[in-house]
């Protein structure tokens, strides 16, 4: 079944936000730093200490983020800070809703990447041709 959250944005602050935010809601706070995954070396090294992924899970609360990892070229600012994330169990769950999003998309590599493995499952994303930022991801 396919689950629909907020994803949010953060430059810098990731950690800081989601541990506020836990005060706040209560329940179960996962933060993965860069330099904690496989992928920091695809990362400068001064972006290591930044959250890949951090997740808030407390009953029908599910909020899940990160630390702003676009290059310099594409900056933080209202409106590309938030995203709708669309996970599964599996990528062919995700794969048909991803075509259809991305039909009038702008496929820039800022802003576009197509569903691929990774270390923690199939991750992908998009801005639709509405702006509508989307991030998927499934397990397997």
């Amino acid at each position: 079944m396919t689950k629909a959250t907020p994803f949010l944005l953060f430059d810098g602050k990731c950690a800081e936000a989601f541990r506020f935010y836990q005060h706040i809601l209560g329940g179960e706070l996962t933060l993965t730093k860069v330099a904690d995954t496989p992928m920091r070396e695809q990362f400068p090294v001064e972006k290591h200490e930044r959250i890949i992924y951090a997740q808030l899970k407390n009953g029908a609360i599910d909020i899940s983020a990160s630390d702003w990892m676009a290059s310099p070229a594409l900056e933080p600012k209202q409106g590309n800070t938030t995203a709708i994330y669309l996970t599964s169990e599996t990528g062919a769950e995700l794969s048909p809703i991803f075509k259809l999003l991305a039909e009038g998309a702008e496929q820039d590599q800022r802003t576009f990447m197509e569903l691929r493995p990774m270390p923690f499952g199939v991750y992908g994303q998009l801005t639709d041709k509405f702006g509508v930022s989307w991030v998927f991801r499934a397990e397997k």
